[in-house]
């Protein structure tokens, strides 16, 4: 049948209203690509409007347009992949390389015109990259396009992670215009735009609801008028809270009513005592129902379960009338406006609309709609897997739901859609009757897909709750292994981990790759009460199921993870291990697993001293994450240790900005933000700023603490350590679980402030039996740290005792050692240290001892140490060098990167609290980096700063 659309029932205005600003900036923007362009705003706002207004505006340019659903299909990249599957005769002009041939399980409809699909590759994350890839090419094989992605607060992960990997370096001539929700949207959207390549144009429309002015102009463009009166538009703006939906729906309600007067040639309306119309839409739609045949509410009620926008076969289906009635019935719909039919689809024009029918609903007639949408949308091909487990979830028929639920489950995960995979399943099993088999079965499939999301505490429940049905032995073993890989990513307490680890072995017989991967987080010592020789002995048998696993990242994953350890114990099997891996890697890593062998050893050899083999295994882990994950998570992870690298050797231009920039991005990771967290601290002390360093790092190294952070600890306590006072309480603690696990190969790097702070606290004796002791201890062991740090913890002792010439003998020797391995901040210290004795000895090297210090701190921007030096100069009639100015980022008068882009936005006339939002900072942070900014361009204006700017300079 074909549908009426009666133009006598128009809602809608004929034309776009009081939004011509944010029209011009669209198209300013979109005039100038590779470009992106952000419509922002409430339901009902009005943001599908001003996107068809400018895809009307941009008659001749090509725009393809793709929405998100509220109701979700486990078919990721769904918006993206809309948008493209009319293109066809456009790409059958063209040619495409064979990467595009990804695309044909994806596209059906291109198949014609798309190269043969390439082979399989064994690797997930591969075989998605290659759909990215190939999905890249179409945009910038088809020219100049728009392309429209509606409704992103809905968006899959993988649509996402496309367009993050697209705006890295989109083709010159694609402009995106995404719409979304603000309260709704999730981070991974809003970050799309934080940080684009600075060639590509942008811009943000935040609408705004109407005024009276502008609820009048709606009005009087609705009813076809010249004007409504102003006390009416008042009346509308009150009872619509400015929304341009909700103003069409009261307006559609009061002409229905009769409520509509003419006055002097314009609209008005009755008294207001005469009218009585509840506030808000809800109201509005429900009368507007309400007046309806019951055939046609009977179609709106069937359309408003089904939700989603379907096709009349499948809407007439699910009604609870007869067929030639709904027909009638879905025509009165139309006419009235209540539905509208697109492309052959028919449903509501907004979900505000959908909402408001849907509760009106009786439940008893409610799950029986939705079991006729059931089988209405299970007869469609190919079947909407989605849909359907929603409707039969909804009608009560459960089995059939957790049957549909794990079909869709298995879909999403074949495509990559794990987070979508995990929130089914995650759904049945928290309101599914389950046995104890089946139960499990759906647990272990959700713990595999919450591995690779960024979703961890729901699903953890769900597998505890599995395993306390007892499930048989394999399925029990792999839960137990999932439980405690959701514990590790969790960084719960350390003792937790260690107990889910210990019964997940007990039950991995013959799964090598499991009993491998367990028995390595036995084998990490952050378990306080557990000795070294217990984890060492975990890790040794990790080793040995490696002859029995196939799987060649995972024998990586392995070896890193197992020479990281050994590492920061000072073994020196250490070595061999690196090698096998580099070996078996070609010193490139390409897999995930992989990435994080190099990743994790590069970390622990930062904290042993080895900044030259941490240095190039993290290189080569940021070098092989992009291919291997294309959400940036892993390799903001590495990013994350290369900044403890940066901070220990003393690289510490851009520190501060790039500290900021990941801890933005790794919210959601508990160790890595610590780690950030304590690089951050530590460069705030040497800036002199040492009350805020303080409450930083005993903040840090109380959560390091926690989660059993060990091994990055020592770095947070020398720099608490270091501000004088008596140790903190926590040191001794920190002590007790070095001396268990026998970390001292990365602990010493403490030793040096510790003595100082025990000399300090009248604990000298104390101070020489721990130096005594690590000295004996560090000499069986691979430390590189150890010299460097026990010749300063000497050099302070006999500084105490007196003794000027011994004290200096033992910070020259520390300063060889600090240079050598790469330590320019630990090395100043000890210059200043050692220019101190010389001093006391008339030595003539001590004046250029200082000098060198002071040379070393200033190129640090270490402005706390170089004040302090600095006294002792003036003290000592040594002539300081220049300050340096910029603080510890370097940059003096030149803009940082974030003072950079802070300014870009404010001179396109964003305030400072939409800046913030923008690049997900706080508005105090924007106001210093903008202030910043102006200063150091000689400005006092924003209007002066979009000058300087535009003018390149």
């Amino acid at each position: 049948m074909t549908p009426r659309i009666a133009s006598s029932a128009q809602i809608v205005s004929p034309k776009l209203v009081a939004r011509a600003t944010e029209l011009s900036a669209l198209l300013s923007t979109l005039g100038s690509p590779p470009a992106v362009a952000v419509v922002e705003g409430e339901a009902g706002i009005g943001k599908t409007r001003l996107v068809r207004e400018l895809t009307t505006e941009l008659a001749g340019t090509l725009v393809l347009t793709g929405g998100c659903g509220h109701i979700r299909e486990p078919f990721p990249l769904g918006p993206v992949l809309e948008a493209l599957r009319g293109t066809g005769e456009r790409l059958a002009a063209v040619s495409l390389s064979p990467v595009a041939g990804a695309l044909r399980p994806l596209l059906p409809e291109l198949a014609h015109v798309l190269p043969l699909a390439p082979e399989p590759l064994d690797d997930r994350v591969g075989e998605r990259h290659r759909v990215f890839r190939g999905l890249a090419e179409l945009l910038a094989t088809l020219g100049a396009v728009v392309l429209v992605l509606e409704d992103m607060h809905w968006a899959d992960e993988q649509t996402v992670e496309f367009l993050g990997y697209l705006l890295s370096d989109p083709p010159p001539d694609l402009s995106v215009v995404l719409t979304y929700r603000g309260e709704e949207v999730g981070v991974g959207v809003r970050a799309l735009t934080s940080r684009l390549p600075t060639a590509v144009a942008r811009t943000r429309v935040a609408l705004t609801p109407f005024g009276t002015a502008e609820t009048q102009e709606l009005a009087a463009s609705i009813l076809g008028t010249a004007r409504v009166s102003e006390d009416f538009a008042l009346y509308l703006r009150e009872r619509t809270s400015g929304l341009p939906f909700a103003i069409q729906e009261l307006l559609a309600l009061l002409r229905a009513r009769g409520s509509l007067v003419r006055r002097d040639g314009g609209w008005a309306r009755k008294t207001i005592d005469e009218l009585d119309v509840p506030a808000g839409v809800r109201d509005s739609v429900l009368e507007r129902v309400s007046r309806l045949s019951p055939a046609a509410r009977a179609v709106v009620e069937s359309g408003a379960v089904l939700e989603a926008h379907v096709p009349i076969g499948t809407l007439l289906a699910t009604c609870r009338i007869p067929a030639g009635e709904a027909e009638t019935g879905l025509d009165e719909a139309l006419e009235r406006g209540l539905l509208v039919e697109r492309s052959g689809l028919v449903g509501f024009r907004h979900l505000l609309a959908v909402q408001a029918v849907y509760g009106s609903v009786p439940l008893s007639r409610r799950r029986d709609l939705h079991a006729r949408a059931g089988a209405a949308v299970g007869r469609l091909s190919p079947v909407p897997l989605g849909q359907l487990a929603h409707h039969l979830r909804h009608s009560g028929q459960l089995d059939a739901w957790v049957s549909a639920a794990e079909q869709a489950a298995d879909q999403a995960t074949a495509l990559g859609d794990d987070d979508e995979a995990a929130h089914l399943l995650e759904a049945v099993l928290r309101e599914a009757p389950l046995d104890p088999v089946r139960r499990a079965e759906l647990a272990v499939k959700l713990g595999w897909a919450s591995t690779r999301t960024l979703k961890v505490v729901a699903e953890l429940d769900a597998l505890s709750a599995a395993l306390a049905h007892d499930p048989p032995q394999p399925l029990r073993g792999e839960l137990r292994f999932l439980y405690a890989l959701g514990l590790d990513r969790t960084a719960a307490e350390p003792l937790l981990q260690w107990r889910a680890f210990t019964d997940a072995v007990e039950s991995l017989d013959g799964r090598p790759d499991l009993l491998a991967q367990a028995m390595v987080g036995l084998g990490l010592p952050t378990t306080p009460d557990v000795p070294l020789a217990e984890h060492v002995g975990w890790l040794e048998r990790a080793l040995e199921q490696l002859p029995a696993i196939d799987d060649a990242p995972l024998r990586a994953f392995v070896l890193g993870k197992v020479a990281m350890v050994l590492t920061a114990v000072g073994d020196p099997r250490w070595a061999e291990l690196s090698d096998r891996l580099l070996a078996q890697t070609g010193g490139r890593p390409v897999h995930r697993r992989e990435v994080g062998a190099f990743s994790s050893l590069g970390e622990d050899a930062c904290y042993a001293g080895r900044y030259e083999i941490s240095d190039r295994m993290l290189s080569a882990a940021l070098l092989g994450a992009p291919g291997c994950d294309l959400t940036r998570w892993m390799e903001f992870e590495c990013r994350a240790s290369y900044a403890v690298l940066a901070y220990a050797r003393g690289a510490w231009a851009g520190l501060r900005e790039e500290v900021e920039f990941l801890s933005e991005r790794l919210a959601g990771h508990p160790r890595q933000l610590a780690i950030l967290d304590i690089v951050r601290a530590c460069l705030t002390l040497a800036s002199g700023e040492v009350e805020e360093a303080r409450l930083g790092l005993l903040d840090v190294v109380g959560r390091a603490t926690r989660m059993g952070a060990i091994d990055v600890l020592p770095i947070a306590m020398g720099a608490l350590l270091r501000q004088g006072g008596e140790p903190p309480a926590g040191v001794a603690a920190a002590i007790a679980v070095w001396d268990t696990q026998r970390l001292w190969p990365v602990a010493v790097r403490v030793l040096p402030p510790l003595v100082d702070a025990l000399i300090t606290a009248g604990r000298l004796d104390e101070a020489e039996a721990l130096t005594d002791r690590l000295g004996r201890e560090l000499a069986t062991l691979d430390a590189p740290l150890a010299p460097p740090s026990l010749a300063h913890a000497r050099g302070l002792l006999a500084a105490a005792a007196s003794d000027p010439a011994t004290a200096s003998a033992e910070f020259l020797a520390a300063v060889d050692d600090y240079d050598r391995l790469g330590c320019p901040y630990e090395a100043a210290q000890a210059r200043e240290l050692a220019a101190a004795g010389l001093f006391a000895l008339a030595d003539e090297r001590a004046a250029d001892l200082l000098n060198a210090a002071l040379t070393g701190y200033a190129s640090l921007g270490a402005r706390w140490d170089l004040d302090r030096a600095s006294h002792l100069a003036r003290r000592r009639g040594v002539p300081s060098p220049a300050r340096h100015r910029g603080g510890p980022s370097g940059y003096g008068d030149d803009l940082s990167p974030r003072e950079r882009e802070v300014a870009t936005l404010a001179a396109t006339g964003l305030t400072n609290r939409e800046i913030a939002k923008e690049l997900f900072l706080s508005t105090k942070t924007v106001d210093k980096h903008l202030s910043a900014a102006l200063r150091k361009l000689g400005l006092r204006s924003r209007a002066a700063l979009a000058r300087r700017l535009d003018g390149g300079a």
